[in-house]
This record gives C-alpha cells, structure tokens and sequence, in this order.
C-alpha cells in the first residue's frame, strides 16, 4: 500500500519544475483539513493552505488559457473563444489535469479527507490552481515559466474543445433562424482558396439576400461554411445548442 503523501521531489519531476522555496509548494499542496488538525492539536498556532494560492492560480490559469487560444484560433469570433476556454478551465478538466500528474498522491489532507480526498474532483481542482500559482510566484512570476508545464498538460482538452465547436451545426441553427424570420435567402459562396491542393484552405462568406453576414476560414469547405454560418450566429444571436 502507497504511503501518503509522496515526497516533492517525486512532483518537481514530473512536472519539469524544481521550486526554490520550497514551502511555497507545501502550501500549494497543503488542504484547510490538514491545516486545522495541526491547529487544533496544538502541533502548529498557523499552518498555511493552499486557499489563497487557489485564487491566484486561477487567474494564472485563465490568463495563460486565454492568450494561447487567442493566438492559436486567430481567425475565430470571440464567441468560439469564449466557449473553447470554458471547456477546458472547468471542475471537470483541471480535475482531469490534476490527475494527469498524479497531484493527489502529493496532498497533505486531514483525516477526515483521506479515505476520499485524494480523488475529490473539488480538491484536485483547487490543488492544480494552487500549484500554477506556486510555480508563478517562485518564478519571480514567469508566465513562459507556468506555460511550460501547463500547455502540453491542457493541449489535447483545447483541441478537443475546438473540434467539438466546430462540429456544432450551426449552419442548421441559422438555416432555422431564417426561416422562422421571413422569406430571405440564405447562401454561402466560396470566394477564396489558397494553398496547394494537399493542404488548401478556403475561405466562405455567408450571405443572406446580398449582404454578408459572416465570414470563415477552414481546411475543408464544410469547416469554412460551419465557422462562416457561426459568425452569423453571433451577429444575430442565435442560439445554436443543437
């Protein structure tokens, strides 16, 4: 049977991070269960937890997120960003995150957490928060530095949450939309294509009578029409969960 909680030098490893101080990472690692027990057994008057820390990396996490997506998908509406990012900065993924690196094997927890705790979706959430804000702050606050470990951790959850974005069919949204508001034409047209034909891409305006409404980029036509008919989407406030 394991013994908890592993040594640090097992997760600066892992993570490719050696701290400089190291209590900063025991903070991180550290519950407000554990540090109440130490309080009420009188072993420590004050022993940090990882709360504060938590709401920092927060705002690491987001900053980080939000710049990476904002250069990678740079043709996209802020709508498309805005959904992408949600998807990979909610409970669900940075519990996932946490695990990738094994993050609850590392957590000092009281008793009362431990049967539990080091699979608590809540807790490995706030853990992973607290451990970028570790990382940020013992790098004299180096976001290169917290990118370095969280990007390759996150890449596959952005993907993903792009892919499943475009596979929405907004094209069926707004289709819809027209239709329930008048007799006006919907069509897309193809007005540009570049690249060789092993990887063209092309662009697609959305126009509704003769007037454009939207406009996307896409290695395939179907993926241009999608982001073009999602532009539109936006312009109009459609709403397109379906």
């Amino acid at each position: 049977m394991a013994e908890y909680p592993f040594p640090i030098e097992q997760l600066e490893k892992t993570i490719g991070y050696e701290f400089k101080d190291k209590q900063i990472i025991k903070t991180a690692l550290t519950h407000s269960s554990y540090a109440n027990e130490q309080r009420i057994h009188g072993k420590k008057a004050k022993c940090a937890f990882n709360e504060r820390l938590e709401f920092l990396g927060d705002s690491v996490l987001s900053l980080i997120t939000s710049e990476y997506i904002f250069d990678k998908f740079s043709d996209s509406p802020e709508g498309y960003l805005t959904k992408v990012r949600a998807a990979v900065v909610c409970s669900k993924s940075l519990a996932l995150f946490a695990n990738k690196i094994n993050l609850g094997a590392y957590l000092l927890l009281g008793k009362g957490e431990e049967e539990t705790g080091r699979t608590n979706p809540k807790i490995l959430e706030n853990a992973f928060e607290a451990l970028l804000a570790a990382i940020y702050l013992d790098s004299n606050h180096s976001k290169d530095i917290v990118s370095k470990f969280l990007l390759p951790v996150m890449e596959n959850e952005i993907e993903e949450a792009s892919k499943n974005e475009i596979n929405r069919d907004y094209k069926s949204a707004l289709q819809q939309f027209v239709q329930s508001n008048g007799t006006d034409k919907l069509s897309y047209m193809c007005v540009a294509e570049h690249g060789p034909d092993h990887a063209k891409e092309f662009e697609i305006e959305v126009r509704l009578n003769s007037n454009v409404v939207g406009k996307g980029k896409g290695k395939t036509k179907r993926e241009a029409e999608q982001r073009a008919a999602k532009e539109a989407c936006v312009l109009f406030d459609v709403k397109w969960d379906i």
